[in-house]
């Protein structure tokens, strides 16, 4: 279901004061629900010798938020130097870290061995040619080829950019090894929003599988395989939820299966990023305009600049309207923001209380990919976020973007470069 019921509790009473204190737009996180989820996902893989979580930064890069996954004991899941920066800000260094290639620059590489250090997780044979230094540990990202998820938001791999092939996985160990490499890890990530928890029992499975066929034939053993992210929640009200317990449960037994058939048991790592953090927040917005023309448009005081899944993938956000429910009057309407683009819409033609001038309307689980895939354009500035704190306090945590913000990269040193008079000069 959207929103936890807990997170509700905790937020109703206090939302008009806190709208009222910050001013809307803003995205809140919930502290309790974050740690309760992380707790859950520790406990339903207890019985692996060794977990641990490493959370997507992409989801959710907001320090406040790291500071308390790594007090949970999580590493991070960076791809750039901006989300690097980010863990190591709150603590996090050498293997804390695991920085997944894609598309990798010198820069990118540099950064990562650069501080502590981090995991380096290549997603493509070639890149091990660009590294600068082959560290002791590595790791690959593994594409499997033709294997479905069910969604769009990866696919099908075949069509991927992401990843080494079946064909080259086994050299790449071959010549990281033949490089000074001594230690191994191996990764996929296959899935996005996935709720069939079956589905990471198979890819737990493959990636076993892959792990005892490439220590036979290089005579090499994995420190760890991570089977990727993509652990789906129930945006929509009939939505079921992952059975985590279940999914723990069996992927636990493969990986004691391994170890009795190996003589070892890799570590098991995870990446969850919209599953730790997504129905732990929300986009709090105003009602502030209402059009009827063909069809009723409620407009807010937030657009897609704030929470692009809607326009971009045509996702479904559960949208309530703060001290009205199922018993005031309804009405279908298009709930949509100030952008110059017609798919600037949280809901299309949705059944929802009569919303006035206002009115304070709450759009869940926004706590991954929300804020974080903001942008600018319109010079549209992206909101403010806060956090409700285990203690009751709402705090603070990224104040709204400014015109000063948006338009201080027109501000700089002027440099004019003449092409013709600098050949000229060479001559």
């Amino acid at each position: 279901m959207p929103m936890s019921k807990a997170f509700e509790d905790r937020l109703s009473p206090i939302l008009t004061e806190t709208a009222d204190h910050f001013g809307t737009p803003f995205h809140i996180y919930d502290e309790t629900g974050i740690r309760e989820t992380g707790a859950a996902l520790k406990a339903a893989f207890s019985g692996v010798g060794e977990f641990r979580e490493y959370f997507a930064v992409k989801a959710l890069p907001n320090p406040a938020v790291l500071a308390i996954m790594r007090d949970m004991g999580f590493g991070f899941d960076c791809s750039s130097i901006a989300e690097l920066e980010l863990a190591r800000q709150v603590g996090a260094r050498g293997e804390a870290v695991m920085f997944t290639s894609n598309n990798t620059g010198p820069k990118e590489f540099l950064a990562a061995g650069a501080d502590g250090g981090s995991i380096l997780n290549l997603d493509d044979i070639s890149l091990m040619d660009k590294v600068p230094k082959m560290p002791e540990l590595i790791c690959f990202r593994y594409n499997p080829g033709d294997r479905r998820t069910g969604n769009d938001i990866i696919g099908n791999p075949v069509e991927s950019k992401y990843g080494v092939s079946h064909a080259q996985i086994v050299d790449a160990y071959r010549k990281a090894a033949a490089r000074g490499a001594k230690r191994f890890g191996l990764h996929t990530m296959l899935a996005s929003n996935e709720r069939n928890y079956d589905y990471m029992v198979r890819t737990a499975e493959m990636l076993l599988d892959l792990a005892a066929r490439i220590g036979r034939e290089l005579d090499i053993r994995f420190e760890f395989l991570n089977i990727g992210g993509g652990l789906g929640i129930p945006y929509g009200p009939d939505d079921a939820p992952l059975d985590l317990a279940a999914m723990g449960r069996e992927i636990s037994a493969l990986f004691a299966a391994f170890g009795a058939q190996n003589g070892y048991m890799p570590r098991l790592y995870l990446e969850s990023g919209r599953f730790m953090t997504g129905p732990h927040g929300a986009l709090v917005a105003r009602a502030i305009n209402r059009k009827e023309i063909y069809r009723t448009y409620v407009g807010l005081d937030a657009c897609m600049s704030a929470l692009m899944r809607p326009g971009m993938y045509g996702a479904y956000h559960h949208i309530t309207v703060h001290g009205k429910d199922g018993g005031d009057p309804a009405e279908v309407v298009d709930v949509v923001g100030a952008l110059c683009e017609n798919n600037d819409k949280f809901a299309i033609q949705r059944s929802l209380p009569k919303i006035g001038d206002g009115d304070p309307v709450l759009i869940h689980d926004t706590g991954a990919h929300g804020h974080s895939m903001g942008f600018n354009y319109n010079g549209r500035l992206r909101p403010k976020e806060l956090l409700l704190r285990t203690d009751g306090t709402v705090s603070l945590i990224r104040r709204e973007e400014r015109l000063t913000d948006h338009f201080a990269t027109l501000r700089f040193r002027a440099d004019d470069f003449r092409p013709a008079e600098a050949r000229e000069g060479a001559r």
